[in-house]
């Protein structure tokens, strides 16, 4: 497989490569983010994953030159406004909500010592509530707010702990101010929502939510959903009153979604008036005989019933129905079916129209690693004139 490597990392240092975040400046640059997480990264002093590297490409993506790293950064959104470059996300993992400016295109970073600095939202120490968490998802701006979901893990238990919200900002405002930003309601999932034909679901819950415009001009959170041993659906909460409000209605807040079970971004399209997404894709119901939680922990000689080791564009018009449009990624090691979904990773993949093209970072378990989760790469791709098939 010809890969584009922004990082490698060895495996055997027990330290694993996360959240890619990707944007592109107004002067042409590229400029890139991911963190580390597993037994072997870096860790603060409250023994949480915190650290980010940041990364710029000259020559749109064929080569990269670290630029720095940044403590206290986690699960965060690059993005561009008003000709400044920002850094959304945690301070750790599960931690406060923080935002970095910078203004030499990501030498130099603001830091959020307090309320006036992007110390947004406070968390709680270690594991006591709020413990806010996310994924590099987008930022979307709508009448005149920027909106970025999160989620507050309280209780502290994957998956059912995780309570959707969002926040949001006037986009003329100081982004830095935390009394200019507005947080929703936290929304945690009820499991009475289920519908019966679904069966038991092991540990259900929503996480890594997407905001976006529906063509009639609402907004909704897209999330992933976590829906052992269900492999494809997402849940939709809807934002009311420009983000003072997320509600959820189990009548209609449930959708079929191939990459359900993974992070996923979806982004409108102005030229073609689609919705695009890159995803993994799980096309085969698989009955599992390891829960999902347990599964990247252990050897498990059988298909993997959630696996990543494809990434494929899906496109939808109004998105509640999605349809494939292309694999992107396939896994060429030679492996086995069951050795391939078992260690072979592409995913969280953070990407970008750019002009006729989509860029895309991608999280990737692949040549080594040591299972599909714990990724041994940081990739870039690009996909030329992805608009012809349509």
């Amino acid at each position: 497989m010809n890969l584009c490597e922004l990082r490698w990392q060895d495996p055997l240092t027990y330290t694993y490569l996360g959240s890619p975040s990707l944007v592109r400046l107004p002067g042409g640059r590229l400029i890139a983010t991911h963190d580390y997480f597993g037994p072997g990264c870096p860790r603060n002093h409250e023994d949480e994953e915190h650290l980010t590297s940041v990364y710029r490409s000259d020559d749109n993506g064929r080569t990269w030159l670290n630029v720095t790293h940044i403590a206290n950064a986690y699960w965060s959104t690059l993005f561009v406004h008003q000709g400044a470059l920002y850094l959304l996300g945690c301070s750790q993992q599960f931690g406060s909500i923080v935002i970095r400016r910078s203004d030499d295109e990501g030498r130099t970073w603001t830091h959020p010592r307090d309320e006036h600095s992007g110390l947004l939202f406070r968390g709680g120490p270690f594991h006591a509530p709020p413990n806010y968490s996310g994924a590099p998802v987008p930022i979307q701006c709508s009448k005149g707010r920027l909106y970025r979901a999160f989620e507050d893990t309280d209780p502290y238990v994957w998956g059912c702990g995780f309570q959707a919200c969002v926040i949001s900002v006037p986009e003329e405002a100081d982004l830095l101010e935390a009394a200019n930003w507005l947080m929703s309601n936290k929304l945690p999932f009820d499991p009475a929502w289920l519908p019966p034909a679904w069966g038991k679901l092991v540990n259900p819950g929503w996480l890594e939510g997407n905001i976006v415009e529906t063509p009639e001009g609402n907004l909704w959170n897209i999330l992933r959903f976590h829906s052992d041993p269900l492999a494809s659906k997402a849940a939709i909460v809807q934002v009311h009153d420009n983000g003072k409000r997320v509600s959820f209605n189990p009548a209609n807040g449930f959708i079929n979604f191939p990459g359900g079970m993974s992070k996923f971004t979806i982004r409108w399209d102005p030229v073609s008036h689609l919705y695009w997404t890159l995803i993994n894709p799980v096309t085969k119901e698989l009955p599992p005989t390891t829960p999902f939680d347990l599964y990247v922990a252990t050897d498990v000689p059988q298909i993997n019933p959630f696996p990543r080791n494809v990434l494929a564009l899906y496109v939808s018009n109004d998105l509640r129905t999605w349809r494939a449009y292309k694999d992107l990624i396939v896994d060429d090691s030679g492996l086995s079916e069951e050795k391939s979904s078992a260690q072979v990773g592409f995913q969280y993949a953070d990407w970008q129209f750019d002009g006729d093209d989509i860029i895309y970072l991608v999280r990737t378990a692949y040549g080594g690693a040591h299972n599909f989760h714990d990724s041994n790469r940081i990739t870039f791709h690009r996909l030329p004139n992805f608009r012809d098939l349509i």
